[in-house]
């Protein structure tokens, strides 16, 4: 079986004007390379690192591997952001002023990517990246809809989750077990508020 400790990206360029993403493709702030860099420093090394294949999670994602001395991440596409569409790039005041109400009440703009969909792409990937990686441990850093939806998807409680933290979970032969939530950045200078943001 192996473990994987899911873990948010560092703070990206839209996050720091706290613009919604998606699947859009902003690079990492000034911040969001210091953050992976702390973060690495703190976290127990694996020997093993895979990440999304948006550049806010392989900037991340290097910068951990680098620190650690391992091989290269290992890309996996199924973990790359939540498909937002039309919210992409807007910030929440632009998302009420377009689509008045949508936020309050749930509602998403057409072609949204639901849960059940996301859910479905997400134990793919992972199950593909367990097969991989065989009975050992590794960080795999992707976004925060991912690791909010897969929660969702385990029954765990869960919120908004803060760059650079994540969630343990075992692989075992057709389903995944929650393991424990992870902040690695709590009491460090380059931490940042919890973001609103997927």
């Amino acid at each position: 079986m192996a473990r994987l400790l899911l873990l948010r990206h560092g703070q990206s360029t839209w996050n720091a004007m706290r613009r919604w993403q998606g699947q859009a493709d902003p690079p990492l702030s000034d911040l969001g390379r210091q953050q992976a860099t702390e973060a690495a420093a703190r976290l127990e090394p694996t020997g093993m690192v895979a990440t999304s294949t948006l550049q806010r999670a392989r900037a991340s994602a290097a910068i951990i591997a680098q620190a650690w001395g391992c091989d290269p991440p290992i890309l996996v596409p199924e973990l790359i952001e939540r498909d937002v569409r039309e919210f992409s790039g807007l910030t929440r005041n632009q998302i009420e002023e377009r689509y008045p109400g949508y936020l309050e009440t749930g509602r998403r703009p057409p072609g949204w990517e639901d849960d059940e969909a996301l859910s479905a792409r997400i134990m793919a990937g992972l199950g593909r990246l367990a097969t991989v990686i065989g009975p050992r441990s590794a960080i795999v850093v992707t976004h925060g809809g991912v690791i909010h939806c897969l929660e969702a998807h385990l029954g765990c409680a869960n919120g908004r989750v803060p760059n650079m933290s994540g969630r343990w979970v075992t692989a075992h032969p057709g389903s995944l077990v929650a393991g424990e939530r992870v902040h690695p950045l709590d009491g460090v200078d380059v931490q940042v508020p919890v973001s609103d943001l997927l």
